[in-house]
């Protein structure tokens, strides 16, 4: 048992140190090296895994997919962990779903061991590189891979085939107030619109833009020469022209990188700007600080 655990760890460092990550060979490594091991197991034996960032599917997708597996049957196994009661799923959470629309009762699975950390990272990369997220939940599966694995903005971009400014401005959404966030997820405003709101600071601003984009239905061109007009309070640019003129900028980039907010190092002290103490206790918790209360 400690030897299988041993390889899966070796398995998910080798996926992170290619050049860019590679879920579905990571995948059928896992599946292709245990053919002989392949399971039917009761669909209702299976519970969610805990670690899954996403909260919704679209039951169009979902419904397509069991129209194939009425069809085709499962194609790729499912990978599950053995539990107390039954089984947690570490990944094809979309396929089960699917399975109990198309009226199985039974689904391939390959049983592994995982520890708690592995079920996160591969339920994370999975979603990332796979499922159509929302953006708000997306961002939270990004922040939280760059988290897990100390990577900057830039070295989670290039690893996953995405553009410095979308991960940077991907996670800014982050900065925007819950009952935006939901609005988001939902649709009732897009990634685009949500996308200019998160560089705003006044919180009440935010929320009347955002009444007005859906009232008025705003879209996203007119949405930037409003917030330009009206000259609302704008976050400072994490980057600014002289932002690297000086000895640490290598420095500031680095942090920054790492807490996604702006970092000025001067006369031997490191300055980090922050939007709100909800923005604060994001920036303590990726530094790994807690306060305790006596």
């Amino acid at each position: 048992m400690e030897t299988k655990k041993k390889a899966l760890g070796r398995g998910l460092e080798q996926l992170f140190a290619n050049n860019v990550i590679d879920f579905d060979n990571f995948e059928k490594e896992i599946v292709d090296e245990n053919k002989n091991e392949i399971v039917l197991i009761n669909l209702d034996e299976i519970r969610s895994n805990p670690h899954q960032p996403r909260k919704t599917f679209n039951e169009e997708t979902l419904n397509e997919l069991a129209t194939s597996i009425k069809e085709f049957g499962i194609v790729e196994p499912i990978i599950v962990k053995k539990s107390i009661k039954g089984y947690e799923l570490v990944a094809g959470e979309r396929r089960c779903k699917a399975a109990k629309i198309a009226g199985l009762t039974k689904i391939p699975a390959v049983i592994k061991d995982f520890t708690d950390e592995e079920m996160m990272e591969i339920a994370l990369i999975e979603n990332i590189q796979r499922e159509d997220l929302n953006p708000i939940d997306e961002a939270k599966s990004v922040l939280n891979i760059i988290n897990l694995r100390g990577l900057t903005q830039e070295e989670f971009a290039i690893k996953f085939g995405k553009s410095r400014s979308y991960i940077t401005n991907l996670i800014g959404l982050l900065n925007l107030p819950e009952n935006i966030q939901q609005m988001v997820i939902q649709k009732d405003i897009s990634a685009s619109h949500a996308r200019i709101l998160s560089k705003l600071e006044d919180a009440s601003q935010i929320e009347s833009l955002a009444k007005r984009i859906i009232k008025d239905k705003i879209n996203v061109r007119d949405l930037e020469k409003l917030v330009n007009n009206r000259n609302v309070l704008k976050r400072t640019p994490i980057y600014k022209s002289d932002y690297y003129d000086n000895k640490y900028g290598m420095y500031e980039r680095v942090i920054s990188d790492k807490i996604g907010n702006r970092v000025k190092i001067n006369k031997n002290k490191v300055e980090i700007f922050f939007d709100s103490t909800k923005d604060l206790e994001r920036i303590m918790e990726i530094l790994n600080i807690s306060i305790s209360e006596d």
